[in-house]
């Protein structure tokens, strides 16, 4: 009951602090006028900025920011014990990462849908704006390369759920054209969808346990033979699906597969919610088994400031930043839309966030072959899981999630369908999202260094696809450069993430600090205050890095740490230049639309 307690609680907490703190945030911080002109009617394109339904936007928005952060993080981030978890996707979410979403969406709508760093430029100065572009490029850079490493790895981890991600398409554009084309029911159209998908998911379950069955092997099991691993063939294909959905126009396919994504995860959701009160009643030992606070092991980095950087999504990322000025704003018909989209779905990340916990607190804790309870727990938390591989990372959760849905009468290889499309999904969103925003990173600064060609889309998604491949195919080691065909180059990188991810949050808080700073008074401390926490602990968690990576001799990601950490602290001291200094009316330069 334990389980089913705290999950009632923080849901509640949520739904409170939205109807709170969010309509205070609203209303009396940043005046939502719905009489505004947004980006999306005043720059019309047919291709970026398209006024959309807001129930729509939410979909595409929050499935973008969603990934699998909320999933990993916290699958890593539980060894310290699930009550720091906890209290960090709750109040952090609320208090921070919600305020960080919101923000950013609101500034981004009011300054034609431009991009945070490009926005840096015209409330801080014009400096900055190359350092938040490095920073950016780089976070980018890092995702879309490992997020295709990601999905390929769950498509050789669940081949059950490889069928199911890519038949997604055709639902997308068929769903894209229902609506936009031939102005059918949103309603009608959103059910069929969601119902074909669900069929693809039973149907990729099925043709997989069949195959095996019959010939002893994975349906997919013919790509181990091609002259490249599977991991590297996936990460190609996806980049090149990546390229069409980031230049068509987004209505076409990023939109609509997002939405549909976004339906997926409500459902499940919804279904791991009602699966929590029915393992309550059903399980005596379903509560929660892994311990409240862990001492840590030796490998084990200190709680503070570590898990503020590890666990990420579900309580403030800086990656939401981009999505929040990059592809959303160009989409919203309303400006009083934004509450609902930038601060509601950021509480329905943590919302899942809460839910991966009790996977790994309590649905783990079900049984793992002869274990069950703390022992269950204890076969997977023996260390430090960042370094063990995303498939070590992803086993307790896929597992905490199936016992809990064995409770509904959910078989055990549909519940690991569920979960392979439910993950591979969400970092395919996410990779798009990320390929489309650095063609407009790349575009923005291709116009400030008059280099026109280069701010074509087709080109810069050209660039953003290409960098991307490079980092994921290219392996650095011993000074020299090799060839490395199962595209887990940017794995070397990957450790840089966390603390560039946070540290990216920091500074995208700084700038709604000093536009709200504008306005007078003191609205801007709902702002600073996260924007200084972060900077203080994602600073000393870069320095704790820094000697790691001293201490191992990994001079690249020493460099590259050391660069961002630099970077970060001269626009920092910029910042409190201009803080301190009388503010003026209007931004250093462009318009303010409200």
């Amino acid at each position: 009951m334990d389980a089913l307690l705290l999950m009632v609680v923080c849901g509640a907490g949520y739904l409170l602090a939205y109807h709170t703190y969010g309509r205070f945030l609203a209303r009396k911080i940043f005046k939502l006028d719905p009489q505004a002109a947004v980006p999306s009617q005043q720059l019309e394109d047919g291709v970026d900025y398209v006024p959309s339904r807001k129930e729509v936007i939410f979909g595409h928005h929050f499935t973008s920011i969603a990934g699998t952060g909320p999933i990993v993080g916290p699958a890593i981030g539980i060894i310290w014990g699930w009550l720091p978890a906890i209290l960090w996707v709750t109040l952090g979410c609320i208090l921070m990462g919600a305020v960080h979403d919101f923000g950013t969406l609101v500034i981004s709508l009011r300054n034609e849908g431009k991009s945070v760093s490009e926005i840096a430029a015209r409330y801080i100065n014009k400096r900055v704006r190359l350092i938040f572009f490095l920073i950016v490029f780089l976070a980018l850079l890092i995702i879309i390369a490992v997020f295709g490493v990601v999905i390929a790895t769950v498509f050789k981890l669940y081949p059950e759920c490889i069928l199911s991600v890519w038949l997604q398409i055709p639902i997308a554009v068929a769903l894209g054209w229902a609506i936009y084309k031939k102005n059918a029911s949103l309603k009608s159209s959103t059910f069929l969808a969601v119902l074909a998908m669900y069929a693809t998911v039973a149907l990729g379950a099925w043709l997989e346990s069949f195959w095996k069955s019959q010939y002893g092997h994975s349906l997919f099991a013919f790509l181990d033979s091609w002259p490249i691993p599977s991991t590297g063939t996936w990460t190609l294909l996806l980049l090149v699906y990546c390229y069409f959905a980031s230049t068509l126009p987004v209505t076409t396919l990023l939109q609509p597969r997002d939405y549909i994504n976004a339906w997926q995860l409500f459902l499940i959701m919804g279904v791991l919610a009602l699966s929590v009160p029915a393992a309550a009643f059903r399980y005596e030992q379903f509560h929660l088994t892994a311990p409240a606070y862990h001492p840590r092991f030796a490998d084990v980095p200190p709680l503070v400031p570590m898990m503020f950087v590890t666990i990420a999504c579900g309580a403030i990322s800086g990656f939401h930043s981009l999505v929040a000025s990059g592809t959303s704003p160009k989409q919203i018909s309303r400006e009083t839309d934004a509450q609902f989209i930038g601060y509601g779905s950021m509480l329905v990340e943590g919302m899942l966030a809460v839910l991966m916990i009790l996977c790994l607190a309590a649905g783990v804790g079900l049984g793992s072959g002869d274990l069950s309870g703390r022992a269950a727990w204890d076969h997977f938390y023996t260390g430090w899981m960042e370094g063990r591989g995303l498939g070590s990372n992803l086993e307790p959760v896929v597992l905490g999630a199936s016992n809990m849905l064995s409770a509904l009468g959910i078989p055990a290889i549909l519940g690991a369908a569920i979960m392979g499309v439910f993950v591979s999904s969400f970092a395919g969103t996410t990779m798009d999202t990320a390929v489309r925003i650095q063609r407009y990173v790349i575009g923005e600064l291709a116009c400030d260094f008059k280099l026109p060609r280069l701010a074509n889309r087709w080109t810069a998604t050209t660039l953003a696809v290409l960098t991307a491949a490079a980092v994921a195919f290219i392996h650095t080691s011993g000074g020299k450069i090799t060839f490395g065909a199962d595209a887990t180059g940017a794995l070397r990188l990957w450790p840089l993430f966390g603390t560039v991810n946070q540290l990216l949050a920091a500074l995208a808080l700084l700038v709604v600090t000093m536009y709200l700073k504008r306005s007078g008074g003191k609205k801007h401390l709902v702002a600073a205050i996260p924007c200084v926490l972060m900077l203080l602990l994602t600073g000393w968690a870069m320095v704790l890095n820094e000697i790691s990576y001293y201490r191992q001799q990994n001079w690249l990601l020493a460099g590259l740490g050391a660069t961002v950490f630099l970077l970060a602290c001269w626009m920092t001291v910029e910042t409190a230049i201009l803080f301190f200094r009388p503010a003026s009316k209007e931004p250093a330069e462009g318009p303010e639309k409200n």
